[in-house]
C-alpha cells in the first residue's frame, strides 16, 4: 500500500529522514506531465550548530529553516543550480534534507526535454540536474509537501542498503558522514567509497 508521508515523518531528526528518505518516491505533477524518481542519494543539515547549514550561514537561513517540517527550501547555488530541500524536525529546529539525486520512474521522456541529450544515468544524478529534471523552480520554496497536490513524498518501500559519508561540496563541517545513499544506483551522485551502513 501506498502511503503519503506526513507531517509526523518529517517531525524527526534530520539524519533519520535522510536515511529514511532512500527508496522512497518524489513526485511532481505539472500542466507538463507527471515525473517521479526513486530517492536514492540526501543529505542531513543539522540547524545553526552545523556550519554547513544555510541557518548558520545566512541572516534569513533560520526564518527559512525554522518553518513547519515538510516545507520545500529551495536556493540557488553557485548562481546557477536550483537545490531541493525539505525542513525537517520540528518547526524552529532549523534542520533540513538536501535531495541529491533519484533514480526515474515516471516522465522520462519530459526529464529527456528538460535535460537535453545528457545519457539517462545524467538525468537526475547531482541536486542541480535532478532540479531541472522534475521541474522544481526557486518559487517552490515554502510549498508544504504533506499536503500539497503538486510535489510530494510516497513512502512505498523500505531502503535496502544505505551507505554514508560526508557531504559533498562544502567547506566548512565537511567531516561528518551525513550523507546517505542507495549504493546500488547508478543515479548517486558522488563517491561510493566511504562507510558501510549508516552513522551512528
Amino acid at each position: 500500500m501506498i502511503v503519503r508521508a506526513d507531517r509526523s515523518w518529517f517531525a524527526r531528526p534530520s539524519i533519520d529522514v535522510a536515511q529514511g528518505l532512500i527508496g522512497q518516491t518524489l513526485i511532481h505533477e505539472t500542466d507538463e506531465g507527471l515525473v517521479a524518481g526513486r530517492i536514492v542519494e540526501t543529505e542531513a543539515y543539522l540547524g545553526p550548530a552545523d556550519a554547513a547549514s544555510h541557518a548558520a550561514l545566512y541572516r534569513n537561513g533560520v526564518e527559512k529553516l525554522g518553518r513547519v517540517p515538510g516545507t520545500v527550501y529551495m536556493y540557488r547555488a553557485y548562481g546557477v543550480h536550483s537545490m531541493f530541500n525539505i525542513v525537517s524536525n520540528h518547526a524552529g529546529d532549523c534542520d533540513a534534507v538536501l535531495i541529491r539525486a533519484v533514480a526515474p520512474i515516471e516522465g522520462v521522456e519530459l526529464m529527456r526535454i528538460r535535460r537535453g541529450p545528457v545519457p539517462d544515468t545524467a538525468l537526475t544524478r547531482g541536486p542541480g540536474n535532478l532540479c531541472q529534471a522534475m521541474g522544481f523552480r526557486l518559487d517552490h520554496d515554502g510549498l508544504d509537501v504533506v499536503v500539497s497536490d503538486a510535489i510530494r513524498i510516497e513512502l512505498i518501500e523500505a531502503a535496502g542498503r544505505i551507505e554514508c559519508s560526508p557531504r559533498i561540496g562544502i567547506t566548512k563541517n565537511a567531516d561528518p558522514f551525513l550523507r546517505y545513499y542507495d549504493p546500488d544506483s547508478p543515479f548517486v551522485s558522488g563517491p561510493r567509497k566511504f562507510r558501510t551502513g549508516v552513522a551512528p
